[in-house]
């Protein structure tokens, strides 16, 4: 069974070759947003390719997940896992089925390494400590041979 290592830190400067990005279900189209948190910096980052590339995979299901390049950054990809709701919320259920689409995608695509941020716990509203328990638990039942990361954020480093 599969098991993260919890960091304190940035997403972005994780030495993974895949990220994760908490996601809306792409349903309002990404340029009439204004992404914060995760997808606000990753798209600072990275530029609007990736974003340009998952607008063109039409509406991710609750809990679902697309690959897409990494732009200018330097991974091998971004795993765009859909984990709020259409109220802007997240739940047990958009948690753990994000955990498992994104890794379902890791593990199809052979990918070594990948990093999450903690799903649902910014603008999904359902605090750090229960969803990394969620993602924790979600993960315990995943067979993997990647190194998982969860990445607490924190601005200071």
């Amino acid at each position: 069974m599969a098991s993260p290592t919890i960091v304190e830190g940035n997403l972005l400067n994780q030495s993974v070759e895949v990220i994760v990005n908490a996601w809306n279900r792409n349903i309002i189209p990404w340029w009439l947003l204004l992404p914060q948190g995760v997808s606000g910096a990753i798209k600072s980052a990275a530029g609007y390719g990736p974003f340009l590339e998952l607008g063109r995979h039409g509406p991710i299901p609750l809990g679902g997940a697309v690959l897409t390049r990494a732009g200018k950054l330097p991974f091998k990809g971004i795993i765009h896992v859909a984990g709020i709701n259409m109220l802007w919320r997240s739940n047990k259920e958009s948690i753990q089925k994000s955990v498992n689409s994104a890794m379902q995608i890791v593990n199809d695509a052979h990918f070594s390494s990948v990093a999450f941020p903690i799903i649902g716990a910014g603008t999904g509203g359902f605090g750090e400590g229960g969803a990394l328990e969620l993602m924790t638990s979600a993960l315990a039942k995943i067979e993997s041979s990647a190194d998982i990361i969860f990445v607490r954020y924190n601005r200071n480093t």
